[in-house]
């Protein structure tokens, strides 16, 4: 075979390729023959279709008039405890660049040993905003960036618990969380896109004021104030677009909290009054949260995902199970 019939030949190949990879149709010896010369025609964002991971919020907002509604249902598994849980996020895009929304929170626990949760209680309500600061461009190495600004109203009991600690759901203070939020795409060698984000928060509580038996540890006799350290949070998630509707992923979090302050007074024996003290330290949890996520149409999909926690400082050890609907109308 001649040069010219060489080139001709290789040429006619990489052609036969192309087509074949537009239709769905590759075959292992063709990508082989022409993978030098014929690289890998980028996935379109239009083509992959996501629900987003377990723990790190989007970076983008919602087109005005539409909302999104995507409820959690979870299981922590801690030793010989359960606490069975569910969040929903309700989102609406308010203007072009702004999302607001609330997640309302439940609950009912299980303990080895001690009296499981009279029923299921209701935990605290965060309302949330969400300003678009940068819009994903393609071709720009800028990421989509949103600042989110997230108020947690205590509508969940949290003291007065009596025997039944497991009753407790909520913290008894107002917290507010501001976080930046960003998402980046990008293309691998293969074609498929890879998703990122990167995600940090910090947040800020108020004191509460506790009588009794509490989600603070404190006893029957109790009575004092309770405020929460401030909370870091920093998470990094990467989602792989397997096809047009499965997506694989994974996600690192680390959530640092500074010491709990706790103090007031027990009625010891009347009329005998004591100082108590019912601190509780640093703690500092990292979880890992690998994901499967699968979506019939763009807007409707469902999330499968463990998170995992190891045994950290001040942290106790937990596997938690959970599973996301996600509709965006």
């Amino acid at each position: 075979m001649t040069a010219f019939a060489r080139v001709a030949w290789s040429l006619t190949a990489c052609a036969v390729v192309t087509l074949a990879s537009r239709a769905g149709a590759q075959t292992a010896d063709t990508v082989a023959t022409c993978t030098p010369a014929c690289p890998a025609p980028h996935q379109a964002l239009s083509d992959a279709w996501w629900t987003g991971p377990l723990l790190a919020p989007s970076a983008g907002t919602l087109t005005p008039g539409h909302f999104l509604i995507e409820p959690y249902f979870y299981d922590v598994r801690a030793g010989q405890s359960n606490s069975y849980g569910t969040l929903t996020y309700v989102l609406y895009g308010l203007v072009d660049g702004f999302t607001i929304g609330a997640s309302p929170t439940a609950g009912f626990n299980t303990a080895g040993g001690a009296p499981s949760s009279s029923g299921v209680g209701l935990g605290d309500v965060s309302a949330i905003a969400q300003l678009r600061l940068l819009r994903h461009r393609p071709g720009s190495w800028l990421p989509a960036t949103a600042f989110n600004v997230t108020e947690t109203f205590p509508t969940g009991r949290y003291d007065r618990l009596g025997a039944r600690t497991s009753d407790g759901f909520g913290s008894g203070v107002y917290s507010t969380t501001l976080s930046l939020y960003t998402q980046s795409y990008f293309w691998l060698p293969n074609g498929r896109i890879l998703r990122m984000r990167v995600n940090v928060s910090q947040g800020f509580s108020s004191t509460a004021s506790v009588h009794g038996v509490s989600v603070y540890g404190t006893d029957a006799a109790f009575h004092g104030t309770a405020t929460p350290g401030a909370t870091s949070v920093a998470d990094v998630s990467w989602e792989y677009s397997l096809t047009r509707g499965w997506v694989l992923a994974l996600e690192f979090n680390n959530r640092y909290q500074a010491a709990t302050r706790v103090r007031g007074a027990e009625r010891v024996a009347d009329p005998l009054i004591e100082p108590s003290h019912h601190d509780a330290p640093a703690a500092d949890a990292f979880a890992i949260a690998p994901a499967v996520e699968y979506s019939w149409t763009p807007n409707i999909g469902v999330l499968l995902a463990l998170r995992v926690i190891p045994q950290g400082h001040n942290t106790t050890r937990s596997i938690t199970p959970a599973i996301a609907i996600n509709i965006v109308r």
